[in-house]
């Protein structure tokens, strides 16, 4: 899967312009920009986990299947930027210009998007949850996540389970949503041998149980 490396690029600029840059499978946990010109950036595949870009502009950007968590987005814009299975989570939208934005398959939770301004979607294409969502977890696919947590890799992304400690049920949701249980289960106990890299969003673990499907040890 050497297409799905993440690098570890936090980025600390200050107006800057970084324009037509590709930030894609880029890890950019903890970064901070401000007042920053990202205008037709490819950040598919990227994490903003804990991230601040304050007052940037992302014109024209593309995030498919990124990763939005606990970060601070305030006064940025966001014009023409596409965004497809994409997840916001405990994000500050606060001033957040989304001017002709186009959203597909777009998750917020836990986030206030009544701050945001020219916030406008098809309500098919997006679901707000004012709280991580409740699903019902059996035990046998409780005690695969729980093995694949044993993977150090899989345990660093804090993809499958939270701070507490708890089971990422937003995570669980999504991977249910793309895959029966029986093959989330399988597929989550070879996620715990083979894993050995790291990574940053639930895009990797998505395609590497595909890879398992297509070689067929589902």
């Amino acid at each position: 899967m050497d297409n799905n490396k993440r690098k570890r690029t936090g980025l600390n600029y200050n107006k800057e312009l970084k324009q037509n840059k590709n930030f894609m499978y880029n890890d950019l946990k903890r970064s901070n920009c401000y007042g920053c010109d990202f205008t037709g950036s490819n950040f598919n595949f990227t994490s903003f986990r804990g991230a601040h870009f304050k007052g940037c502009n992302f014109f024209g950007c593309t995030f498919k299947s990124a990763e939005f968590i606990g970060s601070n987005f305030k006064k940025s814009k966001f014009k023409k930027a596409k965004f497809e299975d994409a997840v916001f989570e405990g994000v500050n939208l606060s001033g957040v210009d989304f001017k002709e934005a186009e959203f597909k398959n777009v998750i917020f939770v836990c986030t206030d998007i009544s701050v945001a301004k020219n916030l406008e979607f098809d309500e098919s294409s997006v679901r707000i949850f004012d709280e991580a969502p409740i699903i019902n977890i059996s035990e046998n696919l409780k005690n695969a996540i729980n093995l694949a947590l044993t993977n150090e890799k899989v345990r660093n992304s804090r993809l499958l389970d939270n701070k507490d400690g708890e089971i990422n049920t937003l995570s669980i949701m999504i991977l249910l949503e793309k895959f029966s249980e029986k093959n989330l289960i399988s597929g989550l106990k070879i996620l715990a041998d083979r894993i050995d890299r790291d990574f940053c969003t639930l895009s990797y673990i998505v395609k590497s149980i595909q890879t398992y499907q297509k070689e067929g040890i589902l």
